[in-house]
């Protein structure tokens, strides 16, 4: 296994940012990025979480950083990309896979409740991005991959706003890619669309069933998908890997959906 900071691996030399490190595919792609050599600065609004964790990464030789980041504040991005930079020299991917996803029916949603998903997904993405930006382009280029869903291509009821956001972070991520691509800047933007994998976010759809229905509900769940499983948010990590590597040099623009089929139906 590569440690970072020894040159090996497919992201050795190579300084990233992570938002959402603390938990679900945020934390399986951080772990990814340092046993590929990486140096990872993890970010999350949940300290605690994120200090553990750097201090497991830590202890198993890879050099780590956390910062705790609300992903909808301009000063924090400013702060956060500042300290990367300052203590690794310079910041080569980002990975914006900070996220929220709760479900209200429309009739019963709160002007608040969209607008918070709204600043989550589609705001923090749209900060992180122009943060890393300034600073890649000035350090000979880098690459951004922005989590998106399966539900930034189709619908479904009671996630309306969550779709909005996610259909909204896929074309923010094209617009950014040709933008980038035509200035001259040398970063790539790419996003990634996860159906339905066994993560905290996902997995709290079935907080409120009674134990007895629980397996029945995971077995429906798993009926939409032709697979016939959950995904793992190492498998979302392994392509997010893919877009952060110098292996997806003339990639930019494009979506990578990993879904188990979901879409194919």
């Amino acid at each position: 296994m590569a440690k970072a900071g020894d040159g090996q691996g497919r992201l050795g030399g190579k300084v990233a940012l992570v938002t959402g490190a603390a938990s679900g595919i945020g934390r399986a792609t951080a772990l990814r990025f340092a046993e590929e050599g990486a140096k990872v600065a993890l970010a999350d609004i949940d300290a605690e979480k994120g200090r553990a964790l750097a201090a497991e990464m830590t202890a198993g030789g890879h050099d780590v950083l956390y910062q705790e980041l609300d992903v909808v504040s301009e000063d924090a991005w400013a702060q956060v990309v500042g300290t990367v930079v300052d203590r690794f020299g310079k910041l080569d991917i980002l990975v914006n896979s900070a996220g929220i996803g709760r479900a209200k029916g429309l009739l019963d949603m709160p002007y608040d409740f969209w607008q918070q998903t709204m600043r989550i997904n589609l705001d923090g993405t749209f900060l992180g991005t122009r943060a890393a930006v300034a600073r890649m382009k000035e350090s000979g280029g880098g690459s951004i991959i922005n989590m998106s869903s399966v539900l930034g291509f189709s619908g479904l009821t009671n996630l309306t706003a969550y779709c909005a956001s996610k259909g909204g972070v896929r074309l923010f991520t094209k617009a950014a890619a040709i933008e980038c691509a035509e200035k001259g800047y040398n970063v790539r933007v790419n996003s990634v669309h996860p159906g339905y994998i066994e993560t905290p976010m996902v997995m709290r759809r079935f907080d409120k069933i009674a134990v007895g229905e629980r397996e029945a509900e995971e077995t429906r769940l798993k009926q939409t998908l032709p697979i016939g499983r959950l995904g793992q948010a190492r498998e979302i990590a392994d392509m997010i890997l893919y877009l952060a590597s110098d292996e997806a040099a003339f990639v930019t623009g494009a979506e990578f959906v990993i879904d188990g089929g979901y879409l194919a139906r």
